[in-house]
């Protein structure tokens, strides 16, 4: 469907006064592209629009890159990371602009001719960038700015009202900074990408001028960079097929199944993922619940209480459990009845003894290792008698206690 060229070049004369006319019978200028991005998602889209400059057909006339600073990460924050489209910039030797903040950032971009002055960029491009452009900068470009989001925007929830559209829920329309994961965390089956215009004062607002087909493309997904896989190419051929066909020239055409339908005003945000949304509900969440965070956001969490030792005696201490390797499903049959969130430990031999904890749906989950906060990562069954977290004897003669005793924690998970 994009794979044909539907623009093309005029006789070549001065850069500046240079024009293209698509089908759709609009001109415009050579582009200027000043792209925004971080993560591999966004690669995908840069190597097309860097393929596209190279076919020479006058569509693109230069790219320029914006990204984040390299970050400390890690334990004691001793590794500097760059992010992935800093790392493909400078691959495909294009100009590279790191900037944490625009404030007082001016954009010019330097081209190719040493005598030829800096220019501004004419036409700007986020993918998975994560900063807000600032207004002065996305109407300052003649031809605003774009942006690739993977999902179908925008979703909302139907209101009641005759007049109002009811969409399946089982597809992916996901405005905010995290449409991937959630797609996943939601079990949703359907996905697709689509190219907005960039508002110049808040994300995800702008006028939907593309749109992979509703409602969506089916996929069977378990994990971001999955879905990532899947996305990345088709976000990045709507965005060179839209820039061949001039839909970025004003007057911008709104497209997509919602066309401003004011009807449907309640939309749903795909919210940045933090540490709560790892954080496990004994109480509300299903073992598939649980498996599926963890295969998503994982690692999970919890608190837990411990019994402690010191000078004043025996006292009870919280402390936070960082299921680190996550959990996996017995294969062994489990005929115990513990309280949901209430770990237990069965089998107190060195061969036999396991963790497990009881999900709210009756299903019952084995955690393979745990971290507690401040401490390594180690087996369950150790690092629970390390900090006391049930009362485990520190001597254990198989023939007094068989496999099928047990002992609970202190207290449930919280």
């Amino acid at each position: 469907m994009y794979g044909r060229r539907f623009c093309k070049a005029a006789p070549a004369h001065i850069l500046g006064s240079r024009r293209h006319r698509c089908l759709s019978s609009k001109v415009h200028e050579p582009l200027h592209i000043l792209f925004c991005g971080s993560d591999q998602f966004s690669v995908t889209s840069l190597q097309a629009l860097e393929s596209e400059r190279k076919a020479s057909n006058g569509l693109i006339a230069s790219i320029d890159v914006v990204c984040r600073p390299p970050k400390l990460t890690r334990r004691y924050l001793k590794t500097l990371r760059e992010v992935p489209i800093a790392t493909a910039a400078r691959n495909l030797r294009l100009p590279l602009h790191e900037v944490d903040t625009f404030t007082g950032w001016t954009v010019r971009i330097s081209l190719v001719e040493p005598t030829t002055p800096p220019i501004s960029p004419n036409l700007i491009v986020t993918v998975s960038f994560g900063l807000l452009i600032p207004s002065r900068i996305v109407l300052h470009a003649k031809y605003g700015g774009l942006n690739v989001h993977p999902s179908l925007l925008p979703e909302y929830n139907h209101l009641n009202s005759p007049t109002t559209r009811i969409i399946p829920t089982n597809s992916a329309r996901l405005p905010g900074p995290a449409p991937l994961h959630h797609t996943l965390l939601e079990g949703r089956k359907t996905t697709g990408v689509t190219l907005q215009t960039l508002h110049p004062t808040q994300f995800d607002k702008g006028k939907i001028i593309a749109q992979t087909p509703y409602p969506g493309i089916e996929h069977d997904a378990e994990s971001v960079e999955q879905l990532r896989d899947l996305t990345a190419p088709l976000g990045a051929e709507l965005l060179v097929s839209s820039l061949r066909n001039g839909l970025f020239v004003a007057p911008v055409q709104e497209t997509g199944w919602y066309r401003g339908d004011q009807s449907l005003t309640r939309f749903k945000k795909a919210s940045k993922i933090g540490s709560e949304d790892r954080h496990i509900d004994w109480a509300s969440w299903s073992a598939d619940e649980i498996l599926r965070r963890q295969r998503v956001i994982g690692p999970l969490w919890n608190f837990a209480e411990s019994l402690v030792q010191d000078k004043s005696g025996e006292r009870r201490r919280t402390r936070r459990l960082i299921w680190e390797h996550g959990f996996r499903l017995p294969q062994e049959e489990f005929h115990l009845f513990p309280a949901i969130g209430q770990p237990i430990v069965v089998g107190l031999s060195k061969t036999t003894k396991k963790v497990y904890v009881r999900t709210c749906d009756g299903q019952v989950l084995v955690p393979n290792h745990i971290k507690i906060e401040g401490g390594a990562t180690t087996a369950a069954f150790h690092a629970i008698k390390a900090r006391g977290l049930a009362p485990i004897p520190s001597t254990v003669n198989e023939s007094q206690h068989p496999a099928h005793d047990f002992v609970t924690f202190h207290s449930r998970l919280s």
